[in-house]
């Protein structure tokens, strides 16, 4: 299963979630952001990959539908609702990503 997890600049949230998930058996994860500024940015290709997409906030998705909205059409998108308040590896952003995702990775 492929995971790509997007928030706005691939710094913090996002890249946290792909460290989690890139080592679980089965299961290829990739992280992304939405702004220019982003260390990897957002493209069709990594889109395309994905088998299921987490977002971090609504405007990621609106975002990701609006540049690309041929390749995320038919995309399970899920909104994580985790706010730009972490750093890279905080525990509670660990917690507060795995509450949600480990539910649709079983």
């Amino acid at each position: 299963m492929n995971l790509l997890f997007v928030c706005s600049r691939n710094q913090w949230r996002s890249p946290t979630a792909e460290f989690i998930y890139r080592n679980y058996s089965g299961i290829n994860a990739k992280s992304a952001g939405t702004e220019s500024s982003s260390r990897i940015k957002l493209n069709s290709k990594i889109i395309e990959w994905a088998d299921l997409i987490f977002v971090m906030e609504k405007k990621h998705k609106q975002r990701m539908c609006e540049n690309f909205p041929k390749e995320s059409n038919d995309k399970k998108i899920i909104i994580l609702d985790i706010p730009d308040e972490y750093q890279y590896m905080d525990p509670e952003l660990i917690r507060e990503i795995k509450a949600i995702v480990d539910d649709y990775i079983k």
